[in-house]
C-alpha cells in the first residue's frame, strides 16, 4: 500500500467508526466535502495541515492516518 491508500482507508474507517458523514467531517475540518471525497478515492495526496485537520475533527492524533 503506498501513503495514499493508507490515508484513504483510515480516513474512511474512522470516519464511519465515529458515524460521521463526509459533510459533517468536512464541516468539522473546515474542508470541502468533495475533497475528502477525493482522499478517500485515492485521487489526491493530502498535505499535512490537511492530515492534521481531519485528525483533529475525528479526535484522533494525525500519524493514526498514516499508520499502515
Amino acid at each position: 500500500m503506498n501513503i495514499r491508500e493508507i490515508l484513504a482507508a483510515n480516513l474512511k474507517r474512522y470516519r464511519r467508526e465515529r458515524g460521521v458523514s463526509q459533510e459533517e467531517l468536512a464541516h468539522l475540518a473546515e474542508i470541502d466535502r468533495t475533497y475528502i471525497s477525493s482522499l478517500e478515492r485515492c485521487q489526491y495526496a493530502a498535505s499535512i495541515e490537511v492530515v492534521d485537520r481531519l485528525a483533529r475533527a475525528l479526535g484522533i492524533e494525525a500519524f493514526m492516518l498514516l499508520v499502515g
